[in-house]
């Protein structure tokens, strides 16, 4: 299976009763497993927790931290990026070369990595000599 097919796929399981917009994240760990995440709302917190965070989630707590490529999909009139607070999550488990796919359920894709998406991030290195 495809990210594209693992993204497609797991968006179809999002819970999303307020906004209506589902969207699916298809992480391929450095091992080569896929893990996958889907964004998910309530009620004390309408606007829900992203998809990429979930997918990043499940990772770790299969035991891997390092993200080699990532794939993102939502029914959009253009590629939908992540949120501040998973571009941050993508960077603390990835290096800035990652391919990042951002795509639509219509076809169009935006290719990027997790650098374009974060210039600057804040990192490990920056807490050197504290």
């Amino acid at each position: 299976m495809t990210l594209r097919d693992a993204a497609i796929a797991v968006r179809e399981n999002a819970h999303a009763p307020y906004s209506n917009f589902k969207v699916g994240a298809a992480i391929r760990a450095a091992s080569g497993t896929v893990y996958v995440g889907c964004n998910v709302e309530n009620v004390a917190y309408p606007e829900g927790t992203c998809a990429e965070a979930g997918a990043i989630a499940a990772m770790c707590a299969a035991g891997e931290y390092e993200i080699a490529e990532v794939y993102v999909i939502a029914a959009s009139p253009s590629p939908v990026p992540p949120c501040g607070g998973c571009r941050q999550k993508l960077a603390e488990f990835g290096k800035s070369a990652v391919p990042v796919t951002l795509a639509t359920t219509a076809g169009a894709e935006l290719a990027t990595s997790i650098g374009a998406l974060l210039p600057g991030a804040f990192g490990a290195g920056h807490m050197e000599g504290s």
